[in-house]
């Protein structure tokens, strides 16, 4: 195991380093590594890092919204108002409609089928989203119009919604019906995250006044109590539904809000801390594509992927109506509302393990997504943010 993560962190950071040498995305190198050295490529991972690689990124991804709520300010996420909320779901909801129609234009697959695959491929990547936020938060490009901010809070509530309806279509297409209490996970899931977040945020601040803590113990503890708010995600599978990473991202904001001197030290440390989480998440993500599928169909894949991604972005077009923010800002939004790559990493492959017909068409079409849409979406994100967000 320990000859595994040498490779993975040696890898991961030299071809990182590599991208950023020639200004592309060091998330492309990372990507890149994992291929190279996963079990479709050099197998040079022991199993036993494999079995563990779903844990490993979820830690990663703890991390960085760890560092999006400790950075977020409330204010400008309720001055972004209703376009904030929109964001949550309709582009998503564009993206499965547009995929449920020009699938079976493009593959044989019927219309459920194409809504499965819809559901794989809509939702977006809080990996690659929020790092790239933050960093357009520290430079203050849209800040003032909370552009960031409500990508951020989007993105996260994006990846519920889609996951909860993929659960739903998958039944469908196993046929076990529908439950229409799964519907009801979608808002009890954000509001007693939100809730539990606000709760756990207020208690960590009462307990760093009471107990006199140095930096490293107190980011232990807040990891913590996120490891354990995301694993009470993992026990609730009723109607009643709970989002650990929404609680965890609700959290930093409550810390953030209630003491910025606070939430400034514990940022500064969890940023030291995504240096090598990053590493782990994108090159284990990396690890789990099989390039072997996109080769096969990449074409047609890549030709669906393009047509749904400009729906999508008509879906974040008709979100930010009336809201004042000029045209490069609008498209700033649209790009950065398209990268994937965790989630199609995670289910892409559930169709195929069920024996489903359409599985082996929907693992392409997502592992197409992610080497496209994933380095592209973090390129021009880097490449446009200064020049078409105002200050």
């Amino acid at each position: 195991m320990l000859f595994s993560f040498a490779i993975l962190f040696g890898a991961g950071l030299l071809l990182g380093k590599l991208c950023e040498k020639f200004k592309l995305p060091s998330l492309l190198g990372m990507l890149v590594a994992g291929i190279l050295i996963g079990p479709y490529g050099l197998n040079a991972l022991d199993k036993s890092v494999l079995d563990i690689s779903a844990q490993l990124r979820k830690i990663a991804l703890i991390v960085i919204l760890i560092r999006a709520g400790l950075n977020l300010d409330l204010a400008d996420l309720k001055r972004a108002g209703r376009p904030a909320i929109l964001m949550c779901f309709v582009p998503a909801v564009f993206e499965i409609a547009a995929t449920t129609l020009l699938a079976p234009l493009v593959f044989p697959l019927s219309r459920l089928d194409a809504a499965l695959a819809g559901c794989v491929l809509a939702a977006v990547s809080p990996a690659v989203i929020v790092p790239h936020m933050l960093k357009v938060m520290e430079s203050g490009r849209g800040v003032k119009q909370s552009i960031p901010q409500m990508i951020l809070a989007g993105a996260s509530a994006d990846d519920i919604v889609v996951l909860v309806l993929f659960s739903v279509v998958l039944s469908m297409q196993s046929g076990q019906g529908v439950d229409l209490s799964t519907f009801w996970r979608i808002p009890t899931s954000i509001g007693l995250g939100i809730a539990g977040g606000i709760a756990t945020g207020w208690l960590l601040l009462q307990g760093f006044k009471r107990w006199k803590l140095n930096p490293v113990e107190e980011v232990l503890v807040y990891l913590s109590v996120c490891f354990l708010l995301v694993t009470l995600e993992d026990t609730l599978n009723g109607p009643v539904a709970f989002s650990g990473l929404v609680a965890t991202m609700a959290a930093g904001m409550v810390v953030a809000r209630q003491n910025q001197k606070k939430a400034k030290s514990l940022s500064t440390s969890f940023s030291s801390i995504w240096t090598m989480a990053q590493i782990v998440l994108f090159v284990l993500v990396g690890a789990s594509v099989n390039v072997a599928f996109a080769t096969r169909s990449f074409l047609p894949a890549l030709v669906l992927i393009l047509g749904v991604l400009l729906v999508r972005m008509a879906g974040v077009w008709c979100c930010l109506l009336g809201t004042g923010l000029h045209r490069k800002e609008k498209a700033f939004c649209m790009i950065a509302y398209m990268p994937k790559a965790t989630v199609q990493a995670a289910i892409g492959a559930v169709p195929l393990s069920m024996g489903l017909a359409c599985g082996e068409t929907i693992l392409t079409i997502a592992v197409t997504a992610i080497l496209v849409t994933a380095p592209l979406g973090a390129f021009f994100i880097d490449r446009t943010y200064s020049s078409w967000l105002r200050l």
